[in-house]
């Protein structure tokens, strides 16, 4: 860092101009696409309200090298593209002028990402204004003093990307394992008639696959028989979720955890006598709607007892079991990510533009119900997988975290100047 520190006291000794983002970058937003013409594989990505692509397209409207911003859904998440892409209309654009460089600009964003969050609107679908990208305000040393940060900013970033590639090499992994556990062969169980079988086999994609457990006893069964489902919260308005009273349970909570995190400071304002659903120990809460429909019905479980009471975002829903001892929830939060149960779920979403659950046809999605003692084995070794790939505490996840935590420290240092006086 010495050459960045003989820049800085060369080319601006006595600070930097801090300017609004909206002055030294064009800011536009995406441009909708229509999702049949998108490929599952291809050069060309497409974002909309996540980091993870939609889709592939055959033309770009963004080119490569350039920030983005999410706008809507995982909101104030930010991006950055070597390769031209499709920015689509939850998507901010940010193009770097005024002698700026466009990398730059990325790490400036990274390192306010906070204070975009903190301006999302977490109604209902979580959303960031655009002139709220607009003003947010960043230090413009000279171009050569950023083209340096940048230099050593990427060092960092390329030794974090090769942890994370190996981790993602451990995800798979663990998908792998955890899709042949619960992929039960329905005529190994030895149970029910040749319809239930059929029943079961079209469960599979039509096809029995192999399984490494066999001869196990497994009963058989659709969502509607064994539970019943529930909505979110009705009649909230936006001045509800600020200053709220009560702990509710947010879209990205559900999409992004198999088992519910109970510990997430989202808050919504309940009467003493309001009638609303209340979610239980055991339930299952599933997403509503999604851009696409292999991102439907995605499942998050409670798998503890709720210390407080947990209402549910409108964009979501809700399954409670009629018995709840059929399921051990460890179970069901792997059996219901597994790759079986999401291509019946999938074929549950109906939509053009945005896709949503019918709710009648997820009533016949057909669950395997192993004997419980069974169910607790399957859980107990896709958990220590989910440790080997999530835990923050140990192993590779545990030295992404330090060398993340590397990172920002270094980030905020170089990207922090005085300021020069006017």
């Amino acid at each position: 860092m010495s050459r960045l520190q003989e820049l800085i006291q060369r080319l601006c000794p006595d600070g930097v101009e801090f300017k609004p983002l909206g002055e030294v970058s064009t800011i536009r937003r995406g441009v909708r696409v229509v999702k049949q013409e998108l490929e599952e594989t291809g050069e060309i990505p497409v974002y909309q309200n996540s980091l993870k692509a939609l889709g592939y397209y055959s033309k770009s409207n963004v080119s490569a090298y350039t920030s983005f911003v999410i706008a809507a859904g995982a909101a104030g998440d930010i991006g950055f593209s070597d390769v031209p892409f499709w920015a689509a209309d939850d998507c901010y654009v940010i193009i770097p002028c005024n002698g700026v460089n466009d990398k730059y600009i990325y790490y400036c964003l990274q390192k306010n990402q906070i204070v975009l969050k903190s301006q999302v609107r977490k109604a209902s679908i979580p959303r960031l204004s655009r002139s709220v990208v607009e003003k947010l305000t960043i230090p413009v040393p000279s171009i050569e003093v950023q083209e340096e940060i940048v230099k050593i900013l990427d060092t960092f970033s390329a030794h974090a990307a090769e942890l994370q590639a190996e981790l993602q090499a451990r995800k798979e992994q663990y998908e792998y394992y955890r899709n042949l556990l619960l992929t039960f062969n329905p005529s190994a169980c030895g149970c029910g008639t040749d319809d239930e079988q059929e029943i079961k086999g079209k469960a599979h994609g039509g096809t029995t696959p192999p399984h490494l457990l066999t001869n196990v006893n497994i009963t058989w069964k659709t969502m509607g028989e064994i539970g019943t489902f529930y909505g979110g919260l009705t009649g909230k308005s936006k001045s509800d979720f600020v200053g709220g009273n009560a702990r509710f349970i947010s879209y990205m909570n559900v999409y992004s955890n198999i088992a519910l995190d109970q510990t997430k400071d989202d808050f919504v304002r309940i009467a003493k006598d309001e009638r609303q659903n209340i979610i239980e120990f055991g339930d299952v809460l599933f997403t509503g709607s999604s851009e696409t429909p292999n991102e439907c019905g995605m499942s998050s479980v409670v798998t503890r007892p709720p210390t407080e009471p947990l209402y549910l975002n409108s964009f979501c829903f809700g399954f409670r079991l009629k018995d709840k001892a059929i399921f051990a929830p460890d179970f069901l939060k792997h059996l219901l990510r597994s790759a079986a149960i999401r291509t019946q779920i999938a074929k549950t979403a109906n939509g053009v533009t945005r896709f949503n659950i019918s709710k009648s046809l997820f009533a016949k999605i057909v669950l395997p119900i192993p004997e419980y003692e069974l169910q607790l084995k399957i859980a107990s070794i896709l958990d220590r997988f989910e440790t080997l790939v999530n835990d923050l505490t140990q192993g590779l996840p545990a030295e992404i975290a330090a060398v993340k935590e590397r990172y920002e420290y270094y980030r905020d240092r170089l990207l922090t100047f005085k300021q020069l006086s006017a």
